[in-house]
């Protein structure tokens, strides 16, 4: 392994930290002047900011890597139905579209 990357490896943990402490700290500096003085709630340490920063990212931000829905950014999905739609005839769409809409009851 090369030096120079043993280093940024190293460096990793601690940048990673720093991220971290720094989220927590804007997640704790909003809610104590905003949320305390607009909904009347208790202020929040740093260590509860860290939680409520994992928690939030767990609830709507998934986790890292991870494949998030339909969107336009994923075509894992869409790429291969796409082709497949192109290839097919006009009385293929058709019958497909009409399978479709007996399925959706419409």
């Amino acid at each position: 392994m090369h030096p120079n990357r043993r280093r940024r490896f190293f460096w990793i943990p601690f940048f990673g930290l720093l991220v971290v402490s720094l989220l927590s700290a804007v997640v704790m500096w909003l809610w104590n002047h905003v949320l305390a003085e607009v909904v009347s709630v208790r202020p929040v340490t740093i260590w509860q900011a860290a939680g409520l920063l994992v928690l939030s990212r767990l609830l709507f931000g998934g986790f890292p890597g991870a494949r998030r829905g339909w969107g336009a950014g994923n075509h894992r999905f869409g790429a291969p139905w796409r082709a497949k739609w192109q290839q097919m005839s006009d009385e293929e769409k058709a019958r497909f579209k009409e399978q479709w809409r007996k399925r959706r009851g419409v």
